[in-house]
Protein backbone atom coordinates (compact mmCIF):
# COMPACT_ATOMS: atom_id res chain seq x y z
CA UNK A 1 0.00 0.00 0.00
CA UNK A 2 1.54 3.30 -1.02
CA UNK A 3 1.81 6.29 1.32
CA UNK A 4 -1.28 8.11 -0.02
CA UNK A 5 -3.52 5.05 0.26
CA UNK A 6 -2.28 4.41 3.78
CA UNK A 7 -3.03 8.02 4.76
CA UNK A 8 -6.51 7.74 3.20
CA UNK A 9 -7.27 4.69 5.36
CA UNK A 10 -5.97 6.48 8.47
CA UNK A 11 -7.97 9.61 7.61
CA UNK A 12 -11.19 7.61 7.24
CA UNK A 13 -10.57 5.90 10.58
CA UNK A 14 -9.99 9.27 12.27
CA UNK A 15 -13.19 10.60 10.67
CA UNK A 16 -15.21 7.61 11.87
CA UNK A 17 -13.84 8.10 15.39
CA UNK A 18 -14.61 11.87 15.25
CA UNK A 19 -10.89 12.45 15.93
CA UNK A 20 -10.74 15.80 14.16
CA UNK A 21 -7.19 16.58 15.30
CA UNK A 22 -5.77 13.41 13.73
CA UNK A 23 -7.90 13.83 10.63
CA UNK A 24 -6.49 17.34 10.25
CA UNK A 25 -2.94 15.99 10.41
CA UNK A 26 -3.60 13.32 7.77
CA UNK A 27 -5.25 15.82 5.42
CA UNK A 28 -2.44 18.31 5.87
CA UNK A 29 0.12 15.62 5.16
CA UNK A 30 -1.65 14.55 1.97
CA UNK A 31 -2.72 17.90 0.58
CA UNK A 32 -0.18 20.39 1.87
CA UNK A 33 2.97 18.24 1.97
CA UNK A 34 2.49 15.73 -0.85
CA UNK A 35 2.50 16.56 -4.56
CA UNK A 36 -1.05 17.82 -5.30
CA UNK A 37 -0.76 16.39 -8.84
CA UNK A 38 -0.27 12.87 -7.45
CA UNK A 39 -2.78 10.67 -9.35
CA UNK A 40 -4.12 9.21 -6.09
CA UNK A 41 -4.81 12.68 -4.69
CA UNK A 42 -6.41 13.84 -7.95
CA UNK A 43 -8.58 10.70 -8.09
CA UNK A 44 -9.72 11.14 -4.48
CA UNK A 45 -10.13 14.92 -4.52
CA UNK A 46 -13.93 14.79 -3.99
CA UNK A 47 -13.50 12.33 -1.12
CA UNK A 48 -10.80 14.50 0.47
CA UNK A 49 -13.12 17.48 0.12
CA UNK A 50 -15.83 15.67 2.12
CA UNK A 51 -13.34 14.85 4.86
CA UNK A 52 -12.14 18.47 4.98
CA UNK A 53 -15.69 19.79 5.12
CA UNK A 54 -16.42 17.48 8.07
CA UNK A 55 -13.74 19.37 10.02
CA UNK A 56 -15.24 22.69 8.93
CA UNK A 57 -18.58 21.44 10.22
CA UNK A 58 -17.50 19.74 13.46
CA UNK A 59 -14.06 21.08 14.38
CA UNK A 60 -13.16 23.76 16.91
CA UNK A 61 -12.19 27.33 15.99
CA UNK A 62 -8.49 26.56 15.43
CA UNK A 63 -9.23 23.42 13.39
CA UNK A 64 -11.62 25.39 11.19
CA UNK A 65 -8.95 28.05 10.74
CA UNK A 66 -6.36 25.44 9.73
CA UNK A 67 -8.66 23.50 7.40
CA UNK A 68 -9.12 26.64 5.30
CA UNK A 69 -5.61 26.15 3.85
CA UNK A 70 -6.46 22.56 2.94
CA UNK A 71 -9.70 23.56 1.20
CA UNK A 72 -7.93 26.25 -0.80
CA UNK A 73 -5.24 23.81 -1.83
CA UNK A 74 -7.90 21.36 -3.05
CA UNK A 75 -8.78 23.96 -5.67
CA UNK A 76 -11.99 25.06 -7.38
CA UNK A 77 -13.70 21.73 -6.63
CA UNK A 78 -14.43 23.20 -3.16
CA UNK A 79 -16.25 26.32 -4.42
CA UNK A 80 -19.74 24.84 -5.07
CA UNK A 81 -19.81 23.16 -1.65
CA UNK A 82 -18.66 26.33 0.10
CA UNK A 83 -21.39 28.29 -1.68
CA UNK A 84 -23.93 25.74 -0.43
CA UNK A 85 -22.77 26.35 3.14
CA UNK A 86 -22.83 30.11 2.60
CA UNK A 87 -26.45 29.94 1.38
CA UNK A 88 -27.64 27.57 4.13
CA UNK A 89 -29.42 29.81 6.62
CA UNK A 90 -29.76 26.87 9.04
CA UNK A 91 -26.00 26.28 9.15
CA UNK A 92 -24.00 27.44 12.16
CA UNK A 93 -23.04 31.12 11.77
CA UNK A 94 -19.35 30.44 12.41
CA UNK A 95 -19.26 27.75 9.72
CA UNK A 96 -20.89 30.15 7.24
CA UNK A 97 -18.38 32.84 8.26
CA UNK A 98 -15.50 30.48 7.44
CA UNK A 99 -17.08 29.47 4.13
CA UNK A 100 -17.30 33.14 3.16
CA UNK A 101 -13.72 33.80 4.23
CA UNK A 102 -12.40 30.84 2.23
CA UNK A 103 -14.39 31.84 -0.86
CA UNK A 104 -12.70 35.24 -0.75
CA UNK A 105 -9.32 33.50 -0.88
CA UNK A 106 -10.30 31.71 -4.11
CA UNK A 107 -10.97 35.00 -5.95
CA UNK A 108 -13.24 33.12 -8.35
CA UNK A 109 -16.01 34.86 -10.37
CA UNK A 110 -18.52 32.12 -9.43
CA UNK A 111 -18.37 33.29 -5.82
CA UNK A 112 -19.29 36.91 -6.52
CA UNK A 113 -23.07 36.55 -6.94
CA UNK A 114 -23.57 34.44 -3.76
CA UNK A 115 -21.42 36.86 -1.77
CA UNK A 116 -23.36 39.84 -3.09
CA UNK A 117 -26.63 38.14 -2.19
CA UNK A 118 -25.35 37.42 1.31
CA UNK A 119 -24.36 41.05 1.67
CA UNK A 120 -27.93 42.02 0.81
CA UNK A 121 -29.80 39.47 2.90
CA UNK A 122 -27.72 38.38 5.90
CA UNK A 123 -28.90 39.56 9.30
CA UNK A 124 -25.66 38.73 11.08
CA UNK A 125 -23.40 41.81 10.92
CA UNK A 126 -20.14 39.84 11.23
CA UNK A 127 -21.21 37.65 8.33
CA UNK A 128 -21.99 40.71 6.21
CA UNK A 129 -18.64 42.30 7.04
CA UNK A 130 -16.80 39.12 6.10
CA UNK A 131 -18.74 39.01 2.82
CA UNK A 132 -17.67 42.61 2.17
CA UNK A 133 -14.04 41.70 2.88
CA UNK A 134 -14.28 38.60 0.66
CA UNK A 135 -15.65 40.67 -2.22
CA UNK A 136 -12.84 43.14 -1.69
CA UNK A 137 -10.36 40.30 -2.23
CA UNK A 138 -11.92 39.60 -5.65
CA UNK A 139 -10.04 42.61 -7.02
CA UNK A 140 -11.41 44.04 -10.29
CA UNK A 141 -13.73 41.04 -10.78
CA UNK A 142 -16.14 42.40 -8.16
CA UNK A 143 -16.15 46.13 -8.97
CA UNK A 144 -19.23 46.00 -11.22
CA UNK A 145 -21.25 43.97 -8.70
CA UNK A 146 -20.20 46.23 -5.83
CA UNK A 147 -21.04 49.35 -7.83
CA UNK A 148 -24.60 48.07 -8.19
CA UNK A 149 -24.82 47.64 -4.41
CA UNK A 150 -24.10 51.37 -4.05
CA UNK A 151 -27.60 52.06 -5.37
CA UNK A 152 -29.32 50.50 -2.35
CA UNK A 153 -29.11 52.41 0.93
CA UNK A 154 -28.99 49.21 2.99
CA UNK A 155 -25.92 47.84 1.23
CA UNK A 156 -24.14 51.08 0.34
CA UNK A 157 -21.80 51.29 3.34
CA UNK A 158 -20.61 47.68 3.07
CA UNK A 159 -20.19 48.09 -0.68
CA UNK A 160 -17.95 51.12 -0.12
CA UNK A 161 -15.91 49.19 2.42
CA UNK A 162 -15.58 46.31 -0.03
CA UNK A 163 -14.40 48.68 -2.74
CA UNK A 164 -11.85 50.11 -0.29
CA UNK A 165 -10.15 46.70 -0.17
CA UNK A 166 -9.60 46.87 -3.94
CA UNK A 167 -6.60 49.13 -4.53
CA UNK A 168 -7.42 49.83 -8.18
CA UNK A 169 -8.11 53.13 -9.92
CA UNK A 170 -11.27 51.53 -11.36
CA UNK A 171 -12.88 52.00 -7.92
CA UNK A 172 -12.48 55.80 -7.99
CA UNK A 173 -15.57 56.50 -10.13
CA UNK A 174 -17.99 54.42 -8.01
CA UNK A 175 -16.52 55.89 -4.82
CA UNK A 176 -16.89 59.44 -6.16
CA UNK A 177 -20.58 58.74 -6.69
CA UNK A 178 -21.20 58.52 -2.92
CA UNK A 179 -19.03 61.31 -1.49
CA UNK A 180 -22.19 63.44 -1.08
CA UNK A 181 -24.26 60.58 0.37
CA UNK A 182 -26.81 61.40 3.06
CA UNK A 183 -25.15 58.92 5.44
CA UNK A 184 -22.06 60.39 7.10
CA UNK A 185 -20.60 56.89 7.58
CA UNK A 186 -20.74 56.34 3.82
CA UNK A 187 -19.08 59.70 3.14
CA UNK A 188 -16.31 58.88 5.63
CA UNK A 189 -15.68 55.42 4.15
CA UNK A 190 -15.58 56.83 0.60
CA UNK A 191 -13.22 59.68 1.52
CA UNK A 192 -10.89 57.40 3.47
CA UNK A 193 -10.69 55.04 0.51
CA UNK A 194 -10.23 57.81 -2.06
CA UNK A 195 -7.45 59.34 0.04
CA UNK A 196 -5.20 56.41 -0.81
CA UNK A 197 -5.16 57.39 -4.50
CA UNK A 198 -2.87 60.06 -5.95
CA UNK A 199 -5.43 61.02 -8.56
CA UNK A 200 -6.32 64.55 -9.65
CA UNK A 201 -10.03 63.91 -9.06
CA UNK A 202 -9.53 63.29 -5.33
CA UNK A 203 -8.05 66.50 -3.77
CA UNK A 204 -11.04 68.73 -4.73
CA UNK A 205 -13.33 66.23 -2.99
CA UNK A 206 -11.18 66.31 0.16
CA UNK A 207 -11.04 70.10 0.17
CA UNK A 208 -14.81 70.32 -0.17
CA UNK A 209 -15.24 67.81 2.69
CA UNK A 210 -13.23 70.03 5.05
CA UNK A 211 -16.47 71.94 5.66
CA UNK A 212 -18.79 68.93 5.92
CA UNK A 213 -21.45 69.14 8.63
CA UNK A 214 -20.24 65.84 10.12
CA UNK A 215 -17.07 66.00 12.21
CA UNK A 216 -16.10 62.46 11.20
CA UNK A 217 -16.12 63.50 7.54
CA UNK A 218 -14.08 66.66 8.23
CA UNK A 219 -11.54 64.55 10.13
CA UNK A 220 -11.25 62.04 7.27
CA UNK A 221 -10.72 64.90 4.80
CA UNK A 222 -8.05 66.50 7.00
CA UNK A 223 -6.24 63.19 7.34
CA UNK A 224 -6.42 62.58 3.59
CA UNK A 225 -4.94 65.97 2.75
CA UNK A 226 -2.28 65.45 5.41
CA UNK A 227 -0.85 62.68 3.24
CA UNK A 228 -0.48 65.03 0.27
CA UNK A 229 2.34 67.45 1.25
CA UNK A 230 3.33 67.30 -2.43
CA UNK A 231 0.26 69.50 -3.10
CA UNK A 232 1.00 71.96 -0.29
CA UNK A 233 1.92 74.91 -2.50
CA UNK A 234 -0.28 74.06 -5.49
CA UNK A 235 -3.47 73.88 -3.40
CA UNK A 236 -2.35 76.19 -0.57
CA UNK A 237 -3.04 73.39 1.89
CA UNK A 238 -1.69 75.23 4.94
CA UNK A 239 -4.30 77.97 4.51
CA UNK A 240 -7.02 75.37 3.94
CA UNK A 241 -6.08 73.20 6.93
CA UNK A 242 -5.40 76.02 9.40
CA UNK A 243 -9.09 76.80 10.13
CA UNK A 244 -9.61 73.21 11.22
CA UNK A 245 -7.22 73.84 14.15
CA UNK A 246 -10.15 75.84 15.56
CA UNK A 247 -12.73 73.15 14.78
CA UNK A 248 -15.36 72.72 17.48
CA UNK A 249 -14.62 69.00 17.40
CA UNK A 250 -11.38 68.28 19.25
CA UNK A 251 -10.56 65.19 17.17
CA UNK A 252 -10.74 67.22 13.96
CA UNK A 253 -8.49 69.90 15.45
CA UNK A 254 -5.94 67.25 16.55
CA UNK A 255 -6.01 65.70 13.07
CA UNK A 256 -5.38 69.17 11.60
CA UNK A 257 -2.31 69.58 13.83
CA UNK A 258 -0.87 66.29 12.56
CA UNK A 259 -1.71 67.17 8.94
CA UNK A 260 -0.02 70.57 9.23
CA UNK A 261 3.08 68.95 10.70
CA UNK A 262 3.45 67.02 7.44
CA UNK A 263 3.55 70.25 5.42
CA UNK A 264 7.03 70.92 6.88
CA UNK A 265 7.07 74.69 6.45
CA UNK A 266 7.47 77.76 8.67
CA UNK A 267 3.92 78.94 7.92
CA UNK A 268 2.49 75.72 9.33
CA UNK A 269 4.70 76.04 12.42
CA UNK A 270 3.47 79.58 12.99
CA UNK A 271 -0.20 78.57 12.87
CA UNK A 272 0.44 75.67 15.24
CA UNK A 273 2.27 77.91 17.73
CA UNK A 274 -0.50 80.50 17.79
CA UNK A 275 -3.04 77.85 18.76
CA UNK A 276 -0.62 76.21 21.21
CA UNK A 277 -0.29 79.35 23.35
CA UNK A 278 -3.95 80.35 23.15
CA UNK A 279 -5.68 80.15 26.58
CA UNK A 280 -8.76 78.74 24.81
CA UNK A 281 -6.90 75.67 23.54
CA UNK A 282 -7.65 72.37 25.31
CA UNK A 283 -4.82 70.43 26.91
CA UNK A 284 -5.36 67.49 24.54
CA UNK A 285 -4.90 69.75 21.51
CA UNK A 286 -1.91 71.50 23.09
CA UNK A 287 -0.19 68.16 23.54
CA UNK A 288 -0.97 67.14 19.95
CA UNK A 289 0.38 70.45 18.65
CA UNK A 290 3.52 70.00 20.75
CA UNK A 291 4.15 66.66 19.07
CA UNK A 292 3.27 68.15 15.67
CA UNK A 293 5.83 70.94 16.08
CA UNK A 294 8.52 68.39 16.91
CA UNK A 295 7.63 66.40 13.77
CA UNK A 296 7.74 69.47 11.51
CA UNK A 297 11.48 69.15 11.30
CA UNK A 298 12.69 72.75 11.08
CA UNK A 299 14.45 75.13 13.46
CA UNK A 300 11.52 77.54 13.77
CA UNK A 301 9.28 74.78 15.11
CA UNK A 302 11.77 74.05 17.91
CA UNK A 303 12.09 77.75 18.68
CA UNK A 304 8.31 77.89 19.03
CA UNK A 305 8.49 75.02 21.52
CA UNK A 306 11.05 76.99 23.52
CA UNK A 307 8.74 80.01 23.54
CA UNK A 308 5.89 77.81 24.70
CA UNK A 309 8.07 76.57 27.58
CA UNK A 310 8.55 80.16 28.72
CA UNK A 311 4.97 81.34 28.14
CA UNK A 312 3.05 78.40 29.58
CA UNK A 313 2.65 77.45 33.24
CA UNK A 314 1.18 73.99 32.59
CA UNK A 315 3.34 71.22 34.06
CA UNK A 316 1.88 68.60 31.69
CA UNK A 317 2.80 70.75 28.70
CA UNK A 318 6.30 71.39 30.02
CA UNK A 319 6.87 67.65 30.39
CA UNK A 320 5.59 66.91 26.86
CA UNK A 321 7.84 69.57 25.32
CA UNK A 322 10.87 68.21 27.16
CA UNK A 323 9.99 64.66 26.03
CA UNK A 324 9.50 65.49 22.33
CA UNK A 325 12.72 67.52 22.24
CA UNK A 326 14.55 64.35 23.22
CA UNK A 327 13.11 62.55 20.17
CA UNK A 328 14.55 64.97 17.61
CA UNK A 329 16.81 63.01 15.26
CA UNK A 330 18.15 65.38 12.60
CA UNK A 331 21.74 66.28 13.63
CA UNK A 332 21.32 70.05 13.16
CA UNK A 333 18.04 70.11 15.04
CA UNK A 334 19.41 67.93 17.86
CA UNK A 335 21.91 70.72 18.57
CA UNK A 336 19.04 73.22 18.97
CA UNK A 337 17.01 70.81 21.11
CA UNK A 338 20.01 70.21 23.38
CA UNK A 339 20.58 73.96 23.78
CA UNK A 340 16.92 74.48 24.75
CA UNK A 341 17.12 71.80 27.46
CA UNK A 342 20.46 73.05 28.80
CA UNK A 343 19.06 76.59 28.89
CA UNK A 344 16.21 75.28 31.08
CA UNK A 345 18.72 73.88 33.57
CA UNK A 346 21.02 76.93 33.52
CA UNK A 347 18.21 79.48 33.88
CA UNK A 348 16.51 77.40 36.57
CA UNK A 349 13.25 77.31 34.66
CA UNK A 350 10.31 76.64 37.04
CA UNK A 351 9.90 73.23 35.39
CA UNK A 352 13.29 72.17 36.80
CA UNK A 353 11.81 72.32 40.30
CA UNK A 354 9.60 69.34 39.40
CA UNK A 355 11.24 65.93 39.81
CA UNK A 356 9.52 64.19 36.90
CA UNK A 357 10.38 67.00 34.47
CA UNK A 358 13.98 67.25 35.63
CA UNK A 359 14.27 63.48 35.12
CA UNK A 360 12.73 63.86 31.66
CA UNK A 361 15.30 66.57 30.82
CA UNK A 362 18.09 64.17 31.76
CA UNK A 363 16.67 61.36 29.63
CA UNK A 364 16.14 63.66 26.65
CA UNK A 365 19.70 64.94 26.85
CA UNK A 366 20.88 61.33 26.87
CA UNK A 367 18.84 60.55 23.76
CA UNK A 368 20.05 63.59 21.82
CA UNK A 369 23.67 62.44 22.04
CA UNK A 370 25.38 65.85 22.21
CA UNK A 371 28.62 65.83 24.23
CA UNK A 372 28.04 69.32 25.65
CA UNK A 373 25.33 67.73 27.84
CA UNK A 374 27.82 65.57 29.78
CA UNK A 375 28.87 68.22 32.32
CA UNK A 376 25.30 69.42 33.08
CA UNK A 377 24.22 65.78 33.49
CA UNK A 378 27.09 65.15 35.92
CA UNK A 379 25.93 68.18 37.94
CA UNK A 380 22.49 66.54 38.20
CA UNK A 381 24.18 63.72 40.17
CA UNK A 382 24.15 66.13 43.14
CA UNK A 383 20.36 66.45 42.99
CA UNK A 384 18.65 65.62 46.30
CA UNK A 385 16.12 63.37 44.52
CA UNK A 386 17.23 59.80 43.85
CA UNK A 387 15.02 59.54 40.75
CA UNK A 388 16.77 62.49 39.11
CA UNK A 389 20.21 61.03 39.95
CA UNK A 390 19.29 57.63 38.45
CA UNK A 391 17.98 59.24 35.27
CA UNK A 392 21.15 61.34 34.99
CA UNK A 393 23.26 58.18 35.28
CA UNK A 394 21.14 56.42 32.63
CA UNK A 395 21.47 59.46 30.35
CA UNK A 396 25.26 59.56 30.72
CA UNK A 397 25.49 55.85 29.86
CA UNK A 398 23.30 56.37 26.83
CA UNK A 399 24.98 59.54 25.61
CA UNK A 400 28.70 58.67 25.68
CA UNK A 401 29.52 55.93 28.21
CA UNK A 402 33.32 55.92 27.79
CA UNK A 403 33.75 59.71 27.85
CA UNK A 404 31.34 60.12 30.77
CA UNK A 405 33.00 57.33 32.75
CA UNK A 406 36.41 58.90 32.23
CA UNK A 407 35.19 62.30 33.48
CA UNK A 408 33.53 60.71 36.50
CA UNK A 409 36.77 58.94 37.42
CA UNK A 410 38.65 62.25 37.23
CA UNK A 411 36.02 63.96 39.40
CA UNK A 412 36.13 61.18 41.98
CA UNK A 413 39.52 62.51 43.10
CA UNK A 414 38.48 66.17 43.08
CA UNK A 415 38.35 67.39 46.71
CA UNK A 416 36.79 70.68 45.61
CA UNK A 417 33.46 69.02 44.80
CA UNK A 418 30.48 69.57 47.06
CA UNK A 419 29.66 66.62 49.32
CA UNK A 420 26.43 65.99 47.39
CA UNK A 421 28.23 65.85 44.07
CA UNK A 422 30.99 63.68 45.50
CA UNK A 423 28.39 61.22 46.69
CA UNK A 424 26.54 61.37 43.33
CA UNK A 425 29.76 60.68 41.38
CA UNK A 426 30.55 57.73 43.67
CA UNK A 427 27.08 56.28 43.16
CA UNK A 428 27.38 56.75 39.37
CA UNK A 429 30.74 54.94 39.24
CA UNK A 430 29.31 52.11 41.33
CA UNK A 431 26.40 51.82 38.88
CA UNK A 432 28.62 51.72 35.78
Amino acid sequence: MNNINQLLVQAQAAHDAADWSSLMQYLQQMILKEDSTNPEIVKNREYLLELALSILDMGDFQQRWDIAKVLIQLGNVAIPRLIEILEDEDAEEEVRWYAVRILGEFQHPNAIAPLVQLLKSAENQELKEMAAAALGQMDTLAIAALSELLIEEDTRLLAVRSLSYIRRTETIVPLLSVVQDSQATVRVAAIESLSSFHDERVPPILINALNDVAATVRRAAVQGLGFRPDLCETLDLVARLQPRLHDLNEDVACAAAIALSRMACDEAAQHLFQVLISPQTSLKLQLEITRALSWLGNSSSLEYLQQALNQSSLETLWQEIVTVLGRVQQPQLSIIATEILLEMLESKHPATEITNIKSAIALSLGQLGRLQAIEPLILLLADPDAQVRLHAIAALKNLAPEVAHQQLQQLANDAALTPDLQQGVAIALAEW
